[in-house]
């Protein structure tokens, strides 16, 4: 199940940051094109609101770079 998904594209490339949720707690994954930047299992809820603040200050700085949201 999906609890967060923001995509940014630029040029010929996608940018996704997502949150699951998995059978073990939540998946928080980023995506550069096809290749997988960092896929982390939490069990802990805090920890996934770090996560979720980490994206907000990440979607900011691409957006400063020119990505477009691509909802």
């Amino acid at each position: 199940m999906l609890t967060f998904q923001q995509t940014f594209r630029k040029d010929d490339h996608t940018f996704r940051l997502e949150i699951l949720l998995d059978p073990q707690g939540w998946r928080v994954v980023q995506r550069a094109d096809a290749t997988v930047v960092r896929d982390a299992l939490y069990t802990d809820w805090h920890r996934v609101e770090r996560a979720r603040r980490a994206f907000t200050v990440e979607m900011s700085g691409l957006k400063a770079e020119g990505w477009l949201d691509a909802r």
